[in-house]
């Protein structure tokens, strides 16, 4: 996919004041043909003005992309970012993430029995030799276009973080192109993971030393760097809050919190979370929210006290495919503005669920047995745009559901079932294409749909007893069989009985040897 101003701001700004990028030949693209777009100059400025509002808070925050200068060392850093943009277009769709891992799981599996199918080889059909290697092909498939479409991935993201850096620069008047290639000045480099150790953070360590029981430590607000591994030995701590700080790690050390009941994380620099915190088996709530975190260790399903879970405002593609396996005291789960395309199906197994927040990702759809959700209360699926437009026939079986946001997505139609949503109090619709219900019942807020769509669904059961009663009749009809199959047993049976009665008149004793004889000829 192309950069877009959600997920890539500056990179789609500044692309979008070019005439085009040269054509880059990729390993899997095809041969560029005299016709493919030809290179251009990439000083080429496009005069055109901010446009949408997405472009005009981006300008609002960076007021030097109306420069030419500026602009136009930008636009020296974008010119690789092409062979990205070629080769995504030609990958086509990316997989969800359940089905890479079901297809890591099986290549896994494999590998570790080709010792012992190398000994059953011979046992086996060559038929299923076959479909058993096509299973594999397939697989190895999918993991192939998974890790392309993340290395390609990678490309663009350290694309926009190549342009702030280049902004920086040219904004202070240095020429890009004696800096160094990552963007920094030669003698600039990055600072340290912590410099000195916060004078709080020392006391805290100091007082744990010393024996004093500590059950809740506030760091937050204290521009750290670095959470030191000893934090990890504060044996007896209920609750620690790092929020809003600069963090870019949390240590290992961290599952050593075994009585940890608050983790606060919230507004740091985190990349990612140690498995470690699988760890936390009295964790009540964790918040992440406002981090760069791609993906959430598989090891969080661990933390089964688990009863909030904050990942909003990172930048998720996938939620691990087992998440919901264990977690089955979760009452809150918030993922919203991320760039989450699915849900793993196992986030229908949490069933004490009240509050499921999605809003602004890229989903596709829902999980088919999202009803089994009962505990649910709030559902917002809003602004999912483009990517959300159907709705699985089991969200009618949401019986508690009482409020719902649907807006600003591209559903047409809700399934008759949503007529079942009996305790249904707040819902919102707008910004949809909808077809059913018809917008003037839609504008008689959310009694109306409810009403309207509880007519539906009912003229939908009685259709369906109608056709069971029609099918039923068929079947019990006295007007006998009426397949051809069931005509000639019939009438062979008939034939059969008239013939063994005429034989037994006329021959007497001999009618039964004639009997069976015919009954084998019939």
């Amino acid at each position: 996919m192309d950069p877009t101003p959600q997920s890539h701001p500056i990179l789609a700004y500044v692309l979008s004041r070019l005439p085009s990028l040269p054509a880059v030949r990729t390993p899997r693209s095809p041969s560029l043909m005299p016709s493919s777009p030809r290179e251009r100059d990439l000083e080429q400025q496009s005069p055109r003005t901010p446009s949408g509002p997405a472009e005009i808070d981006l300008v609002g925050r960076m007021p030097g992309l109306r420069h030419p200068s500026v602009l136009s060392a930008m636009t020296r850093a974008v010119a690789d970012v092409a062979s990205a943009r070629d080769a995504i277009r030609v990958l086509g769709p990316r997989p969800d993430h359940e089905q890479v891992d079901a297809s890591r799981a099986l290549l896994a599996a494999a590998a570790a029995a080709s010792g012992e199918k190398e000994e059953a080889a011979g046992e086996k059909e060559e038929v299923e030799k076959e479909e058993e290697e096509e299973k594999l092909a397939a697989s190895r498939e999918v993991v192939r276009l998974e890790e392309e479409h993340e290395a390609y991935g990678a490309m663009q993201r350290e694309a926009e973080e190549k342009l702030e850096s280049v902004y920086r620069m040219a904004m202070h008047g240095r020429d890009v192109g004696q800096e160094g290639g990552d963007g920094r000045n030669k003698g600039e480099e990055e600072e340290g993971p912590g410099g000195a150790v916060d004078e709080e953070v020392v006391r805290v360590l100091k007082e744990a030393e010393e024996g004093k029981t500590l059950e809740r430590v506030d760091l937050a607000d204290r521009q750290l760097r670095l959470l030191p591994d000893p934090v990890g030995r504060i044996r007896g701590l209920l609750a620690l809050d790092v929020s809003r700080n600069q963090l870019k790690v949390v240590p290992d050390a961290i599952g050593g919190l075994e009585h940890l009941e608050e983790l606060r994380l919230a507004s740091n620099n985190l990349v990612s979370l140690p498995d470690s915190i699988g760890l936390l088996s009295n964790l009540k709530l964790l918040d992440v929210s406002g981090n760069r975190l791609r993906v959430l260790p598989d090891t969080i399903s661990k933390c089964s006290s688990l009863v909030e879970l904050d990942a909003s405002y990172n930048a998720l593609v996938y939620l691990p495919t087992g998440i919901g396996h264990e977690l089955v005291h979760l009452q809150t789960l918030r993922v919203h503005l991320n760039k989450l395309r699915s849900l793993p199906s196992s986030v229908c197994e949490m069933r004490s669920l009240r509050l499921l927040d999605a809003h602004f990702n890229e989903l596709r759809g829902l999980p088919a047995a999202i009803g089994s959700l009962s505990s649910l209360e709030t559902l917002d699926l809003s602004s999912n745009f483009s990517d959300m437009r159907d709705l699985p026939p089991s969200i009618g079986d949401l019986a508690g559901l009482r409020d719902l946001d649907l807006s600003n997505n591209q559903i047409r139609a809700l399934p008759d079932c949503f007529g079942r949503l009996g305790r249904l109090e707040r819902l919102r619709l707008d910004q949809n294409p909808l077809a059913v219900p018809p917008p003037e019942v839609v504008a008689g807020g959310v009694d109306a749909v409810k009403a309207y769509m509880a007519a539906r669904w009912e003229e939908a059961v009685a259709e369906e007893e109608r056709r069971r009663a029609s099918a039923a009749a068929a079947v019990d009809s006295p007007r006998g069989p009426s397949t051809p199959r069931e005509w000639l047993t019939r009438s062979v049976s008939s034939l059969s009985t008239w013939v063994s009665d005429v034989t037994v008149k006329v021959v007497g004793q001999e009618a039964v040897e004639e009997e069976e004889f015919l009954q084998q000829q019939f």
